[in-house]
């Protein structure tokens, strides 16, 4: 009897909870973990993140920042309510990376803004980021493993503001470090679509995403990948799909450029 539990309480919360329908796609996906728990460990983990990490100083990076990201999050619309949006830099030259938290919560390193030339090709990567959380791939991961057993008893899933804390940092990648709970190339390639779709509607170009990812390919040449993308798709692959969603999001683009 005592075996048949764990499969008991994944068919329970299955009923109880359902499925979340992600923005853009459509696609249905396992979600447990409610928005308000999700938005709690985010939150949590940027304030964190906040105190540990230089905050860049940079007056106009951070402008920067703030513009784009404000851009996309109004693109990004109802989809993510009661998002309290921040955008910040942090001070990191090494760090080629960028993050976003439930909540609203957004990092980007100085090491990407000096690879991303381009406000097109920063976007490209804040819309991808943000992609993440609308459509709740951490949270997803986290039903996964509590169906699965893995994670343990969902009552007592992070209990302690710590617990939300670095939970949310690792299901996210919001580490200079890249320390993360990898995304499955799945959720990527979602990514990709949606932050896609975001950065077009939000008024930048998203051909910008193919040029970027054409010098992410160039910059690895050959060596080992920054673990921010060791997951991603292989870049062949992206840029392939993201050259076949064009015909798709260009117009998007073309409408949203009257409005800014």
């Amino acid at each position: 009897m005592k075996s048949l539990y764990p499969a008991l309480l994944a068919a329970v919360l299955l009923v109880l909870v359902g499925c979340y329908t992600v923005p853009e796609t459509g696609r249905k996906s396992l979600m447990i973990v409610s928005p308000g728990e999700e938005m709690k460990m985010g939150v949590a983990a940027f304030a964190d993140i906040r105190t540990k990490e230089k905050v860049s100083t940079d007056v106009e990076a951070n402008a920067r920042v703030r513009r784009i990201g404000t851009r996309i999050a109004e693109a990004v619309g109802n989809s993510l309510p009661g998002a309290q949006w921040e955008f910040v830099v942090f001070d990191e030259a090494k760090t080629v990376n960028a993050f976003a938290l439930p909540g609203g919560k957004v990092g980007v390193y100085t090491g990407l803004l000096a690879l991303a030339s381009s406000d097109d090709e920063v976007a490209t990567v804040i819309g991808h980021e943000i992609a993440h959380v609308t459509a709740r791939h951490g949270a997803e991961r986290m039903s996964q493993g509590l169906v699965a057993g893995v994670v343990g008893a969902g009552v007592e899933l992070g209990t302690k503001d710590s617990e939300y804390r670095d939970l949310a940092r690792v299901l996210y990648g919001a580490t200079a470090t890249g320390a993360t709970l990898a995304f499955s190339r799945g959720n990527e390639s979602e990514a990709d679509y949606i932050g896609l779709r975001y950065a077009a509607k939000a008024g930048y170009d998203p051909r910008a995403a193919i040029t970027f990812w054409q010098k992410m390919a160039k910059a690895k040449d050959g060596k080992q990948p920054w673990k921010w993308i060791s997951t991603h798709p292989p870049d062949g692959e992206r840029i392939a799909a993201l050259q076949k969603w064009m015909p798709e999001v260009l117009p998007l683009y073309e409408k949203a450029r009257a409005r800014y």
